[in-house]
């Protein structure tokens, strides 16, 4: 059995926060793929690891690690050896994790609104009221997510404030970067904090909403650095962007870079 066992989705962001720590520090790994609108997460046998009913979970020698910041700080703790991505300062371990406090309370809920009013709202739409409601309603964490979306999307209203929060966080990570030199967000050294934004920038690129760095040259050259590092390419396997699982996404971005 391996020693580590990573329930996840392939295009789950917080998934490929812990993939990208496990594949950077080289640690062999079990990976379990659920598919999320079939409803894997919420069946019996996962929920009794996760009663959230959401990805990813890490099964350490068959205990578990949930959410996916308390298992990339859990993974340089107990994976130290190979490289580590906190800071030994306690001042710089403290700032380092107010970021990351930063990360989840604003980019992170917020790609979620267009990803899902851009990528996922079709699947929705063929369903009738009475199975989208059901859906929601088996959603430990979600439910009032996606009753707020309804099978007609997320209104304008909801788009914009998403759309802004994201902004304001390619922002913050701007004034970051260059306060502390580059070209990570704390400096010479890649952090937790870093990996823990990268999904949302990928996802931005993704969904062409790269726009937001478009004046932001030290966010840019963060992007570049990030997609040369070696676990990239590992974590972001054929499968992981929303515009190779949804051929309309595909169509959008080819004919916004034709535009």
């Amino acid at each position: 059995m391996q020693e580590f066992i990573l329930y996840n989705a392939p295009q789950s962001t917080c998934s490929q926060r812990v993939r990208f720590v496990l594949n950077a520090k080289d640690v062999p790994f079990e990976e379990v793929k659920l598919d999320l609108f079939s409803g894997d997460q919420l069946k019996p046998d996962y929920l009794a690891i996760n009663p959230n009913g959401v990805v990813p979970a890490l099964m350490h020698d068959g205990r578990p690690v949930l959410d996916s910041s308390v298992i990339v700080e859990y993974l340089d703790e107990v994976k130290n050896l190979q490289c580590c991505f906190t800071p030994t300062d306690p001042v710089q371990k403290a700032k380092m994790r107010w970021m990351m406090r930063y990360i989840d309370e604003i980019p992170t809920p917020a790609i979620r609104i267009p990803s899902y009013n851009l990528a996922f709202l079709p699947h929705f739409k063929t369903m009738s009221e009475e199975e989208f409601v059901a859906l929601a309603n088996s959603k430990p964490l979600r439910k009032e997510f996606l009753l707020t979306m309804g099978r007609t999307g997320f209104p304008k209203k909801e788009m914009d404030e998403a759309m802004d929060r994201l902004n304001r966080a390619v922002v913050r990570m701007n004034d970051w970067i260059r306060e502390s030199g580059g070209p990570w967000l704390m400096g010479n050294e890649l952090t937790l904090a870093d990996i823990a934004i990268m999904p949302v920038i990928v996802r931005m690129n993704d969904i062409n909403l790269n726009a937001s760095w478009s004046d932001k040259p030290a966010v840019a050259n963060w992007f570049d650095w990030m997609q040369k590092h070696p676990a990239f390419k590992k974590t972001f396997y054929q499968g992981s962007l929303l515009t190779e699982k949804y051929p309309h996404l595909a169509y959008l971005r080819a004919n916004n870079a034709n535009a």
